[in-house]
């Protein structure tokens, strides 16, 4: 077991002042962060080490975070991309036959904070009362420090988010027997679950850097491209929406998920706008118009796509909650995107039809207009 007090005292500092105490576990120490609340009663090792997650602080409003442990199985990246962490309990005897390591023991590896035994519920509430809004999590005296640390909160923003978590290498390639396809995996913060949905239709995979160009795609020749999730404002990737474009002309079929789908619609002349709050968690409902069917579905973004042409494109899904954009089908190009995760993991993954979906447009190729 590592090293753990359970009497250590930690504190929530938010932007407009207001202070949680609780107690501490993972690392000790002061850590910076958009603070932004998840709704899944499972999934929060898969939540740790989502890279959509970069620069922020992650509240679970589901009381008891842990009981199941950790392992290696269920990693979404090789490592935690997460600021801090905020539950109400955490379970230190976690039961189940996968289990490796408890939920503390894997942030103390990870070098992340936490706090616990706060509010969990009355942090939600402002956040959806007020909108999310950057904060510390803290083990030192936060009183004492509170305006120092108040000013760097303020001033705190994510930088070039897809840069630090994409891969730096080209063309990591994934083999299968009898692969149907090659998919092109433009890596902006992917989750491993893409790759292996990928994988489990058949397709060959060459995971690429986020700043890859037409030009590499082309030496690639693949049957598609994937646009992965990953994290930030999509407005701010400016060179990498100038690069899908070119795939667009390139032709090939694209499928895009969350950034991956606001990016692909600012590249088609779209406008995306800031939640309040963002959509994370397990339990999102979204109607897929052409099914006039609504599935259960996981989601982690905090942006959405505003706008779309009528003449580039159709609204193929909606939010049921709030009536968002959650999918578009293109008209004129070989390209679909969805905001929501479809390769959920751990998740409802109802909406695993749309892997088989991009399969079928690759082996239509560019005929394969929706």
């Amino acid at each position: 077991m590592s090293y753990f007090k359970r009497d250590k005292r930690a504190y929530i500092l938010l932007s407009d002042g207001t202070v949680y105490e609780g107690y501490n576990f993972g690392c000790e120490g002061t850590t910076i962060g958009e603070i932004v609340f998840t709704t899944g009663m499972t999934g929060y090792q898969e939540v740790l080490t989502d890279p959509s997650y970069y620069g922020q602080i992650v509240l679970q409003t589901y009381p008891l975070i842990g009981n199941y442990g950790v392992n290696n199985d269920d990693m979404e990246s090789e490592k935690s991309w997460v600021n801090g962490y905020i539950v109400k309990e955490w379970c230190e005897e976690p039961s189940n036959f996968r289990t490796t390591a408890t939920i503390n023991d894997f942030l103390v590896k990870q070098g992340k904070i936490g706090i616990w035994d706060i509010d969990t519920r009355a942090l939600t509430r402002k956040i959806r009362e007020f909108g999310t809004m950057n904060g510390a999590i803290t083990t030192e005296d936060v009183y004492e420090k509170k305006e120092a640390l108040l000013e760097q909160i303020r001033n705190y923003k994510v930088v070039n988010p897809v840069q630090v978590v994409t891969q730096k290498k080209k063309g990591w390639f994934y083999t299968r027997e009898n692969r149907a396809n090659h998919v092109a995996l433009m890596d902006y913060g992917y989750k491993h679950n893409i790759l292996r949905m990928l994988l489990q239709i058949g397709c060959n995979v060459t995971v690429m850097p986020a700043n890859s160009t037409v030009d590499d795609i082309r030496r690639l020749n693949p049957d598609g491209i994937m646009l992965s999730n990953g994290p930030g404002n999509p407005e701010d990737n400016v060179e990498i929406i100038k690069n899908i474009q070119d795939f667009i002309a390139y032709g090939k079929p694209i499928f895009g998920i969350c950034l991956g789908h606001q990016l692909l619609a600012l590249a088609m002349g779209g406008t995306t706008r800031k939640m309040k709050y963002g959509h994370r968690g397990l339990n999102q409902p979204v109607k897929d118009l052409s099914k006039d069917r609504v599935f259960i579905t996981s989601q982690n973004h905090g942006y959405a796509v505003e706008s779309i042409p009528e003449d580039v494109g159709t609204i193929s899904h909606v939010n049921m909650n709030d009536g968002s954009c959650e999918g578009i089908a293109y008209k004129n190009i070989p390209a679909f995107t969805v905001q929501f995760h479809p390769e959920a993991s751990a998740g409802p993954n109802d909406t695993g039809y749309l892997f088989e979906r991009f399969s079928d447009l690759m082996e239509r190729g560019q005929q394969g207009c929706l």
